[in-house]
């Protein structure tokens, strides 16, 4: 469960782990940070004039993320 104090914190405090500004749907972003369990969580965002439109958060995959949760492993 990843509660909305988390996603709040994350997109105050956080890291730009990917950003898509090419996305053909709108430029997004994706923000890194850690609950205070010390587990990752992204949250993927897209900037509008007026405010964030916040589109997921999830705990990311150690077997698809780097060990720094900001870049995709390679394939």
């Amino acid at each position: 469960m990843i509660g909305t104090g988390d996603v709040k914190r994350i997109i105050a405090e956080g890291e730009v782990g990917e950003d898509y500004a090419d996305d053909p749907r709108g430029h997004s972003c994706l923000m890194m940070g850690f609950d205070k369990e010390g587990r990752a969580i992204h949250v993927l965002g897209a900037p509008r004039d007026v405010y964030l439109a916040i589109i997921t958060a999830y705990r990311p995959s150690r077997l698809e993320w780097d060990k720094d949760f900001k870049s995709r492993k390679r394939k």
